[in-house]
């Protein structure tokens, strides 16, 4: 019962967030004959975008698509706090962090974007980026509120 439960939640979280991933989905095709490489990634969730030439630098997901300047998200990277000198934490992985805001957008759909520049936008301050570290540290906790709305893990 829990595995159809789960089948049906992300179901509709990728209809949700629709909108969101249509967007992306424009960006990264439109990045393909600029050398973007495309491909599928069950773990994440998403569709992803590696080789986008356009942006400073890193990743960017939207609703189930994750755009990427780089060659692979299977690389490290500091958390927002680390960068920032508010601590010391280890490397993540940039694919972990990414995963997580694939499951905020699945869970808050066409109100991520609003309410993830209402917290701040990109930076340390904001709760969703807190968030993804979070799980990208420990692989726990991507709801950026406190009481999560199911108990924050994937499986």
């Amino acid at each position: 019962m829990r595995g159809a439960a789960r089948v049906a939640g992300g179901v509709l979280g990728l209809a949700w967030t629709l909108p969101n991933t249509l967007v992306g989905l424009a960006v990264g095709l439109a990045a393909l004959p600029f050398g973007a490489r495309m491909r599928l990634r069950g773990p994440e969730l998403a569709l992803v975008f590696d080789g986008v030439p356009w942006g400073p630098g890193g990743a960017l997901t939207l609703g189930n698509v994750i755009l990427h300047t780089g060659d692979s998200l299977d690389r490290d990277c500091l958390t927002y706090a680390h960068r920032a000198g508010l601590c010391r934490q280890p490397a993540v992985r940039l694919v972990d962090h990414e995963r997580a805001h694939v499951l905020q957008y699945m869970a808050l759909g066409p109100f991520f974007l609003p309410l993830y520049f209402l917290c701040g936008g990109i930076g340390v301050r904001n709760r969703f980026e807190r968030a993804a570290d979070r799980y990208a540290l420990t692989g726990r906790g991507w709801w950026p509120w406190p009481g999560p709305p199911m108990d924050g893990r994937l499986d």
